[in-house]
């Protein structure tokens, strides 16, 4: 069966990007055949798209690292034709052909059955950002911190992790506050639950002060570099920060003194390859939390494969607020 999928290819400095007519026959190894629904736009896929990237492993490649849909093949007895399942990371869209495309083929144990109360396009508007930022509150929990602690600085507020990480802590009763530079979005982040906003320069500015006022319970840092810096002196005593991101900068110059002097932790967040027998429990709570139906109001955007490119280009020059799903079919 031929299928249409986002493909890029590199052949020493030649890069180019360009939608493909494949066939079944293209398809890798695997347990499971799916027909994709919906993909979504991550900011892995944004460098993905680009010749320097340094995420693509192999070329040709079809990109998207997330996808959900319906399963049309199994060898897989977990999996039964028919049944909606949903996919975030591995190898997908880097070193094996991911969700931009009509179909895919992955192993079953990459897969996680869909929550009854989600549907295909739901799941995409949380993908890999939404796991990051469930496994984030996840840390975030197992350290004991919950509502009545104070508040939770999520950084990067207005990207993939962190909208939807304001959300989900607002669902559960955490008093929220949300750092972001685009001072147009505050009423985006106040309807998500945001109820304090923080210019994103004021919460990376340096600081010669090793601690500064305890000011957050923990924090979600998408951001990194001098934002992971300002959040850790500004952590309360036993307080956790939530690390998984770095477009605010890979490196990070700081102190011992958060972690001696009031015992902070800095949680690394790894979606990637976090363990599939344990994903369905994250799909679950991240199911409860947006029973409420406003999942949706999430998304910025609803775009094709040709339009890929351009929308690459939007996430990595930051200017995409909330969700960009992709629609193969």
């Amino acid at each position: 069966m031929s299928f249409r999928a986002f493909v890029v290819t590199k052949d020493d400095d030649n890069f180019a990007a360009s939608v493909q007519m494949l066939d079944d026959a293209d398809l890798p190894d695997g347990d499971v055949t799916v027909a994709v629904e919906w993909s979504d736009l991550n900011y892995k896929d944004g460098l993905a798209c680009t010749p320097n990237g340094r995420v693509v492993t192999s070329y040709p490649m079809t990109l998207g690292i997330d996808f959900a849909g319906t399963v049309v093949e199994s060898s897989d007895a977990r999996y039964a034709v028919g049944d909606s399942v949903v996919a975030t990371g591995y190898d997908l869209g880097t070193g094996h052909p991911g969700g931009y495309a009509e179909r895919v083929r992955v192993p079953g144990d990459w897969l996680s059955p869909m929550p009854k109360a989600m549907t295909s396009e739901e799941a995409m508007v949380l993908g890999t950002a939404g796991i990051t930022a469930a496994m984030s509150i996840d840390a975030i929990e197992r350290a004991g911190i919950g509502p009545d602690a104070g508040p939770v600085m999520v950084s990067g507020a207005t990207g993939g992790v962190g909208s939807t990480a304001v959300a989900m802590l607002a669902a559960r009763g955490y008093t929220v506050h949300a750092s972001t530079g685009k001072v147009a979005e505050h009423d985006f982040l106040r309807d998500l639950g945001a109820s304090e906003i923080l210019d994103r320069e004021e919460l990376a500015a340096e600081s010669r002060r090793p601690l500064e006022r305890e000011r957050w319970a923990a924090a979600v840092d998408p951001v990194g570099g001098s934002t992971t810096v300002s959040l850790l002196r500004q952590t309360k005593y036993g307080g956790v920060v939530a690390l998984s991101g770095l477009t605010g900068g890979a490196g990070i110059s700081t102190t011992v003194m958060p972690f001696i002097l009031r015992g902070v932790t800095l949680a690394g967040i790894e979606s990637v390859y976090w363990p599939g027998d344990d994903r369905p429990r994250l799909w679950a709570r991240m199911a409860e939390d947006f029973s409420g139906g406003n999942l949706l109001d999430l998304v910025e955007s609803r775009i094709g494969l040709e339009d890929v490119p351009e929308a690459a280009a939007k996430i990595l020059g930051g200017g995409v607020r909330g969700r960009i799903l992709v629609r193969p079919a």
